[in-house]
């Protein structure tokens, strides 16, 4: 495939992905809570190994998870990368359940050397994600049961993320990185209490956001040779915690029979919402250019941010409303022979992880156990071949990944502990390919 090839298919990958970058990729009920599911924010070199990146070091590959790996970049290079995914989401509440299919753009990023040992980075990430719609059959009222009662509940939104890194190579096995993003978005939840009575008045309560402001995230790279062909590279991020000085509103809204509104309240809190403070740290083993096998464990520090929440019917801003995000993952690539034939210049991928979620589903204190979620992971490397010899072969990388989650919630009905739970099966494509901008031509 030439380099014109290359390009015209990855605009067409941009172009497709417009409307998908629109949409959630999610169908769950459980992005009613938080700000939502949250990404994985992994690239394509290691969906397929569970999102381990934290030592992953790569001139070929574009690891957004620590920017310390961005100085890995050689000089003549420059590397773009995007990828779309593909959901099948099965879930399961009791005796109900339901299947859902969808679409998720996943990540663009572009990288290049601005100078020896320093690389830089510029990309769009999606942060949270918020789609879902549900409703409850119909209840009987106490006291009359001739009038029946239901409720319906939806939602949509999401947060994005734009960045720009630079990784630098202050020393020969040292690196340090810095991401500076800025993170945008909405949400907007709603609930319907209808009667059946023609006379009754419907009740809507609804709740919604913008959010925008900025992140930082710090990474760092050591490397440690252990022969000609083996090393060890320990890497860690911080991400930093702060404010978000944007306004949460909850409103009220009374309906008759017609549908128009008889009466609205509004609660409005300033100030609303808090990043987490976040810890990453992972170590890989590399041997040449065959295999490599890391991991990584990382913290978020959820339950120390503030989030709007209701209280006795009142609508504030409190701290523990949500759980510190946990999170171990496993991961490894095997390459049998990278100068070798197609099938063997092929790279295999297969990881697994597990964690706890940071979204809370009940706040009264009812539900005791945690939400968690694991998952499996496998994939390979498609290398395409490419005819002129000055550029490097551009990659299609194919994962695969199977998710479980249990989500803990109060059930309205006995006011006791239930729980939902979500299957999901993901297709994810990603393309990388390398062009040689900056390599100086000379004549004889």
């Amino acid at each position: 495939m030439t380099t014109k090839h290359v390009i015209l298919c990855a605009l067409a990958m941009v172009l497709s992905t417009t409307s998908a970058f629109a949409q959630n990729g999610v169908n769950s009920p459980y992005s009613r809570y938080g700000f939502g599911i949250l990404s994985d924010r992994a690239m394509g070199f290691n969906k397929a190994m569970a999102g381990v990146a934290q030592g992953f070091r790569d001139g070929q590959q574009i690891n957004t998870a620590n920017p310390a790996s961005y100085s890995a970049i050689d000089s003549l290079t420059a590397l773009f990368d995007l990828g779309v995914s593909l959901y099948n989401g099965n879930y399961e509440m009791g005796n109900l359940k339901q299947n859902a299919k969808n679409t998720s753009f996943d990540y663009f990023a572009f990288q290049f050397r601005a100078r020896k040992n320093v690389g830089i980075t510029v990309g769009i990430l999606p942060y949270s994600n918020i789609n879902y719609s549900f409703s409850s059959s119909a209840e009987t009222l106490k006291g009359n049961e001739t009038v029946t009662s239901s409720y319906s509940f939806t939602g949509n939104g999401g947060i994005h993320k734009v960045f720009l890194g630079a990784g630098w190579r202050i020393l020969r096995p040292i690196s340090i990185g810095v991401n500076g993003s800025f993170l945008f978005g909405d949400y907007t939840h709603t609930s319907k209490m209808a009667f059946s009575e023609t006379a009754a008045y419907s009740m809507v309560r609804g709740y919604d956001a913008n959010i925008s402001t900025w992140a930082v995230d710090f990474g760092l790279q050591y490397i440690q040779p252990i022969s000609k062909k083996d090393k060890i590279t320990v890497g860690a991020t911080y991400g930093l915690g702060h404010d978000i000085n944007n306004r949460a509103t909850r409103y009220s809204q009374t309906l008759n029979s017609s549908s128009a509104v008889q009466g609205v309240t509004r609660d409005t809190l300033k100030n609303a919402f808090q990043l987490p403070h976040s810890f990453d740290v992972g170590i890989t083993y590399e041997h040449g250019t065959k295999w490599r096998v890391g991991a990584d464990v990382s913290l978020e520090k959820w339950s120390d941010s503030k989030f709007p929440t209701e209280v006795g019917g009142k609508y504030l801003i409190a701290k523990n409303q949500l759980f510190d995000r946990k999170k171990i993952a496993l991961g490894g690539e095997y390459t049998p022979n990278p100068t070798g034939r197609y099938l063997s210049r092929m790279s295999y991928r297969l990881g697994a992880y597990y964690s706890q979620s940071y979204a809370k589903a009940d706040n009264t204190g009812v539900v005791t156990d945690k939400p968690i979620e694991y998952g499996i992971t496998a994939g390979f490397v498609l290398p395409i071949q490419n005819r002129n010899l000055w550029h490097n072969s551009p990659k299609i990388n194919v994962s695969f990944q199977w998710v479980h989650t249990d989500i803990p919630y109060l059930n309205s009905m006995n006011s006791s502990q239930s729980k939902l739970k979500e299957n999901y099966l993901k297709l994810c494509l990603g393309l990388t390919f390398s062009e040689r901008w900056f390599y100086k031509w000379k004549v004889q």
